[in-house]
């Protein structure tokens, strides 16, 4: 992930995205201003998705939305701050998505985990294409890294605090410290998926689907000792 909510804006300079302290754009008051607002945010996401940060222009931005380039630099200043801007908004997006997924079917621990699970693999695919651009440029930028790092830390929380009811079931002396793992080896697998593709590591097929229920039978296995197996939203 790349940022959180109130937190770090973003700056883009030959390829580099770094971040600035806050972003304190106004928010327009009439709804014309609010679509025209949406315009640029859904036509700067297009961008990047088709082409990264290096297809994103005010030009191109304004050409796509319909607006005129001036209007793309009024409300935001520079390319720096939109890129922040679609940051903050993708994130927001992203743990919107993750709450609404995480809904059991059932309470027991096994569901409790599948639904976990699959919250978070579901949204990273989700989100795939925006998410690959801005972990691409996390891997050489540490202000991105460390924004992404603060997102990533409030979704292991909201991960956590799902998964309370089964912490007096985990089988092992420090029930904390299996959560912490269990959700790093399920964010890392996502992570390399969206990054790197299905066949990256392995000739073998593994839709996202299939990848979400081996994962839900691993963490299931490695918190409660016993697989699922049937057990799948």
């Amino acid at each position: 992930m790349t940022g959180a909510a109130g937190a770090d804006a973003g700056s883009v300079y030959g390829g580099w995205v770094t971040t600035e302290p806050s972003l304190d754009l106004p928010q327009p008051q009439q709804a014309r201003s609010r679509r025209t607002l949406q315009r640029i945010l859904d036509a700067g996401t297009a961008l990047l998705e088709e082409g990264g940060t290096d297809a994103l222009t005010i030009a191109a931005v304004a050409s796509r939305a319909g607006v005129s380039v001036g209007s793309v630099y009024r409300r935001f200043g520079g390319k720096d701050r939109l890129v922040a801007a679609l940051q903050h908004a993708m994130i927001d997006q992203f743990r919107a998505d993750i709450l609404r997924r995480f809904a059991p079917l059932r309470t027991d621990p096994a569901a409790l985990i599948a639904s976990a699970v699959a919250g978070l693999t579901e949204t990273f695919e989700a989100h795939t294409r925006l998410m690959r651009v801005f972990i691409a440029a996390a891997t050489s930028d540490p202000g991105v890294a460390r924004v992404g790092s603060e997102a990533s830390i409030d979704a292991s929380k909201v991960f956590r605090r799902f998964l309370e009811p089964v912490v007096p079931m985990i089988v092992a002396p420090d029930p904390e410290r299996r959560l912490d793992v269990a959700f790093r080896l399920v964010y890392a697998a996502c992570m390399n998926r969206v990054l790197h593709g299905e066949h990256f590591e392995s000739e073998r097929p593994l839709t996202w689907r299939q990848l979400t229920d081996e994962l839900v039978d691993a963490v299931c296995l490695y918190l409660l000792g016993t697989s699922p197996q049937c057990v799948r939203r």
